[in-house]
């Protein structure tokens, strides 16, 4: 593995205080490595020089020279031959105001997932075991995409150095309409599909092509947290329809609010719950739109991954009437740090879309969707998408029967990236929640995803981005603290 390297040339935001006087081998030893240990300077950060360091504090070298030395001993450094003296990979950092509880040693090893899947938090931090959005990339699928960016960079496109189409490259719109109507039954043409920056700018631009402040919505309940502040947010009159084991009750949002200019649905696995729309309900969904004009917005953001029965179609393939917008992304398959996912719009609509799109965030990054392109074309998103399911069914077994002693109800699901483990109504999953968080079990209770009464309790635990052995470990430990 390559290392990581960082050069300071202006690093006189790490410069080492020294006292005025007394010995400055000791004086600079102790400044450095409290830099380093504060994090001011970070693992991989290169040393000024020997000689820089003595002309800066006027000092001799050797004395300089002498402080590196102990650095490199007592592990804070480490000396490259014809490269200089680096900030060490492996230093202990004390952190000021830990976010996130403190682990022995043991349990933070084995709460850090394999290499090729470890991502990072907001605040630097590996998540933790059973936390949601982590994503599947192995080390084959890096290996090719850094292969395919190295290409681009190597021999750029034209297009790199100016500003391109809103919607995204026409090559990337072709290969993902052919991958769509192949994999997901969406009926679409390479002009009806708009790249963006993820399901959350998809959406956002969706709900500000289609509604204003005031217009009545449906979202289901529960609901995926981020779409409700969404449309909450554009202050659209939100109407919470419950879901059972058939999905969406249409019908009841009926009841409630036939008005309805929107409803915004997972039917391929709800989230949270995981239950599929069935085939009565998609039909009356439809049905409803086409009657009140409305629109539906499906968020299809996991259907890749599932492990038994077969494939579903998505609402927007069988609609017909234009009346479905079709969000999906790459977030799940892919890295959610690659920022690529999709809209397929009514052709309406497509216009209003753009200007929206142009006006905000002008267009897509277009070294991404070149290295996209060839890995969908050349099929390797196929065969990386085969690796990723086999894997994330261990891991969904695995963590399945680590659970199965806990005072939960768990069922393996057959689709999808996480699993609901119920509770008895009444039982206090938020702070269950927080127990599995200070035994480094990244779990989300089910109850705050509600906004009507009474609120299904359980605990929400994502089995995506971990080996087995890591995820069934952090069940177990958890569960050990419940006894």
């Amino acid at each position: 593995m390559a290392r990581k390297v960082r050069t300071n040339s202006d690093w006189s935001a790490s410069t080492p205080v020294l006292p005025a006087t007394g010995p400055r081998r000791q004086a600079l030893y102790r400044s450095l490595r409290g830099l380093i240990e504060s994090g001011q300077m970070r693992p991989g950060d290169k040393l000024p020089t020997t000689r820089d360091i003595a002309a800066r504090f006027g000092m001799s070298r050797g004395a300089a020279v002498a402080a590196y030395e102990m650095l490199v001993a007592d592990g804070f450094a480490e000396a490259r031959v014809g490269a200089g003296t680096y900030v060490a990979e492996a230093v202990p950092l004390v952190q000021p105001a830990p976010v996130l509880p403190q682990f022995s040693p043991e349990v933070a090893k084995e709460a850090v997932p394999h290499v090729s899947q470890q991502i990072r938090g907001d605040e630097g931090r590996a998540p933790l075991p059973g936390a949601l959005g982590c994503s599947t990339a192995d080390e084959t699928t890096l290996r090719i995409f850094r292969m395919l960016m190295n290409r681009h960079l190597m021999k750029p496109s034209p297009r790199h150095f100016h500003y391109n189409d809103p919607a995204g490259s026409l090559a990337l719109r072709v290969e993902v309409a052919a991958y769509l109507k192949a994999a997901r039954g969406v009926v679409c043409e390479p002009e009806q599909v708009i790249m963006t920056s993820g399901t959350q700018q998809g959406l956002d631009l969706a709900v500000r092509a289609l509604l204003k402040p005031g217009d009545p919505v449906w979202l289901e309940d529960p609901c995926y947290a981020a779409a409700r502040e969404l449309f909450e947010g554009a202050d659209l009159s939100v109407t919470p329809v419950p879901v059972d084991g058939e999905g969406i009750d249409v019908a009841a949002g009926i009841a409630t609010r036939p008005d309805a200019r929107a409803v915004y649905v997972t039917p391929s696995h709800q989230y949270p719950l995981g239950v599929t729309l069935s085939m009565t309900r998609r039909l009356a969904l439809i049905d409803w739109a086409r009657s009140a004009g409305a629109y539906i917005i499906e968020d299809d953001y996991d259907s890749e991954f599932r492990f038994a029965g077969p494939p579903l179609s998505a609402l927007q393939g069988i609609d017909g009437s234009g009346h479905v917008i079709y969000l999906g992304t790459f977030s799940k398959t892919l890295l959610p740090g690659f920022r690529i996912g999709y809209l397929v719009v009514p052709r309406r609509l497509r216009e209003r879309i753009l200007t929206i799109r142009r006006l905000t965030d002008r267009f897509p990054s277009t070294l991404s969707e070149d290295a996209l392109t060839e890995f969908l074309r050349d099929g390797h998103f196929s065969a990386h998408i085969k690796r990723a399911r086999k894997r994330v069914r261990a891991a969904r077994d695995a963590l399945v029967e680590a659970l199965q002693p806990g005072p939960f109800a768990v069922s393996t699901p057959e689709q999808g990236l996480h699993l609901v483990a119920d509770l008895p109504p009444g039982s206090d999953d938020v702070g269950l929640a927080r127990q599995a968080l200070e035994a480094g079990f990244g779990v989300k209770a089910l109850s705050p995803l509600y906004r009507a009464l009474p609120a299904r309790r359980g605990l929400v635990i994502g089995f995506s981005g971990f080996p087995p052995e890591v995820l069934a470990g952090a069940a177990r430990r958890f569960l050990a603290g419940l006894t």
